[in-house]
């Protein structure tokens, strides 16, 4: 066994940088970008009013002072003409600051009688004007790479960049094995149960980025594990789950091997997770996973997020850590790394008393997990110690 570390330095190794291709900016979010966006031109391109309100010279701003309004400025028509001393110009949220005007009066401030205000209070915490390029000018940029949130999406858009040039998102395949499986709405068998890690995997890494296609159940015979093997025909990473320890009926990692996977390692020091296998098949990233259904998700987390994010083209560190007090007092961890279903409140953590690696409910329960290093002594509650969210 390796240590995790270790195992996740080798499984990012074996990530292949996805090219990359230009999508409109309907399609940009959630996508990662693969080039700067570049912005050629002010925003806003004019001193703009930021209220609605009067256009004035501030010199003429004084409790009681009456102005002549001399025209209309709503946003998108530009009063063309000069402010001089002693007028105003009504004007909207959005619209051009006109010549001579360094202030906006809010319409609050004001009283009106036909052609002529009079200011009723003369508030000069601001000129309530936003100036030109107050936002971002021209060679301001959106970096790359970066994963594009919707704020991101409608700052290229306010750049006046209609297409952005992103990664491919990485294609998936995720292969699940066993002649005990069979699929959500199928009547099992006695002795079968209802395939789940696949539908949370999907979840998971398409929220990361990557496309999947979820092949069909493989059962335990070589020939049909060949058969799925060439399904995943094209696919940039190939995830398996179940098959990979060294049981009898466990066929993946020799089926692999004989098409030609060149393994990495196998068996990681860490629970749940230990019989995890990664290499390289065909020229795609093959991770085998448990088939115990947290196993696999764990490993997920751990594992494939951070291989899809090298794929992407982005940070592929560990899973980001955080600390959180202990609310209760646990034994003493053994030989592999443990990640401990539990729910953090208020940065306190509380682990689950089962930590079976079938639990599905403990897992959908939990929204973080408690690291425990190798041979960590017991602790008590009160102490510090390392989550990751989930």
């Amino acid at each position: 066994m390796i240590p995790v570390s270790e195992a996740l330095a080798k499984v990012t190794a074996l990530a292949t940088l996805m090219p990359t291709e230009t999508v409109p900016l309907t399609e940009a979010n959630g996508r990662v970008l693969a080039e700067p966006v570049v912005a050629t031109r002010n925003q806003p391109p004019f001193p703009a009013s930021a209220m609605d309100g009067y256009a004035v010279r501030q010199a003429d701003v004084r409790s009681g002072a009456t102005l002549d309004v001399v025209g209309e400025a709503p946003a998108g028509r530009a009063w063309t003409g000069t402010i001089a001393s002693g007028q105003a110009l009504r004007i909207f949220t959005g619209a051009v600051v006109p010549e001579g005007a360094d202030m906006v009066v809010i319409q609050e401030n004001v009283t009106r009688d036909g052609a002529r205000i009079t200011i009723t209070d003369a508030d000069s915490h601001g000129d309530n004007i936003r100036p030109a390029g107050g936002d971002f000018k021209p060679g301001d940029r959106i970096e790359a790479p970066r994963r594009l949130a919707p704020g991101d999406v409608a700052l290229a858009a306010a750049m006046n960049v209609p297409l952005l040039r992103v990664r491919r998102r990485p294609v998936v395949a995720i292969l699940a094995t066993g002649d005990e499986l069979v699929m959500p709405g199928e009547a099992p068998r006695a002795d079968q149960i209802i395939a789940s890690n696949s539908f949370g995997l999907k979840g998971m890494l398409e929220a990361a980025g990557a496309e999947v296609r979820m092949l069909p159940i493989a059962r335990d015979t070589e020939s049909s594990l060949r058969t799925a093997f060439e399904l995943a025909t094209g696919a940039d990473l190939v995830v398996t789950i179940g098959g990979a320890s060294v049981g009898d009926h466990d066929l993946v990692g020799k089926v692999a091997g004989d098409l030609g996977m060149e393994r990495s390692f196998y068996k990681v020091a860490m629970r749940p997770g230990k019989p995890l296998m990664a290499g390289r098949l065909n020229g795609a990233a093959m991770v085998g996973l448990p088939g115990n259904p947290v196993s696999a998700m764990v490993c997920g987390t751990i594992f494939l997020l951070p291989l899809v994010r090298a794929m992407l083209g982005l940070d592929a560190g560990p899973a980001p850590r955080t600390q959180a007090t202990l609310a209760c007092d646990i034994a003493a961890n053994g030989p592999r790394e443990h990640y401990m279903r539990a729910i953090v409140e208020n940065g306190v953590v509380t682990p689950f008393r089962r930590q079976d690696s079938a639990l599905l409910t403990v897992l959908a329960s939990a929204n973080a997990l408690l690291v425990r290093p190798v041979a960590d002594g017991p602790r008590s509650a009160g102490e510090t110690v390392e989550v990751v969210a989930i």
